[in-house]
């Protein structure tokens, strides 16, 4: 059960990392506030690149920190058990909520400060710019099957030794934010937007407004039928 304890505090550093880099750009009087938008996908890089790491190290094999990950990987065959993909993506959303709580423990002080809901919520999950569900769901599709495809590519090209690869997923993830990041905030991973959105809801930061969870669906469904898409197109393809 290591791969429990791995996912969790891979999923944790993932949003702690993440969430940190919106929090430091987005919330009032923080010393990177209006870092933009090459902040935070540079800052998400980051975050997947320390998260793999931090998975890999602390007994998960794979060190997916996505649900969506797993599921493509059971679909692909390279787990055999369903019970596998349902612990680990609990354990990822686990490690999401808490890492979400420790980024509010870090701006303690800044949620006062800011008085944009919006840009509250938008540390803890995402939110389309704009609501168009069609289009934000089929946005969220494609960005998963890109970095399925793309994950798949970096593991199985013999090219990398497996201490670059986190280093290339987190490249892929930049790439994915700065070229497909732009109309929904670029989920590609139910844990990452449901773990903190949970947290959004539970939390009591100052004066947060809604965690629009009309919205919440999208982020799920998207990467699942993403992770399956691209699964499915990697076995006919490749």
């Amino acid at each position: 059960m290591e791969y429990i304890i791995g996912e969790f505090l891979g999923s944790l550093f993932l949003i702690l990392f993440g969430g940190g880099v919106v929090a430091n750009v987005v919330l009032s009087k923080s010393k990177g506030e209006n870092g933009g938008w090459i902040t935070i996908t540079a800052g998400w890089a980051f975050a997947v690149m320390i998260g793999v790491f931090v998975a890999s190290s602390s007994g998960s094999p794979q060190a997916d920190i996505n649900p969506a990950v797993t599921l493509a990987k059971y679909f692909l065959g390279v787990y055999d058990s369903l019970n596998y993909v349902i612990t680990a993506a609990l354990a990822q959303i686990g490690g999401c909520f808490t890492g979400a709580i420790l980024v509010w423990l870090t701006y303690l002080p800044h949620w006062k400060e800011t008085q944009d809901q919006s840009a509250k919520l938008a540390v803890f999950c995402t939110a389309p710019a704009i609501s168009h569900v069609p289009g934000n769901l089929i946005s969220e599709i494609i960005g998963t099957v890109a970095l399925i495809f793309g994950v798949g590519a970096i593991v199985t090209s013999g090219e990398f030794t497996a201490g670059m690869v986190p280093y290339l997923v987190g490249m892929l993830v930049w790439g994915i934010g700065l070229s497909l990041g732009g109309p929904t905030g670029y989920a590609i991973n139910p844990a990452r937007d449901l773990g903190p959105r949970l947290a959004h809801a539970c939390l009591p930061v100052a004066d947060k407004g809604s965690s629009q969870w009309h919205y919440a669906w999208i982020p799920v469904v998207g990467p699942v039928t993403g992770a399956a898409i691209a699964a499915g197109l990697w076995q006919n393809i490749l």
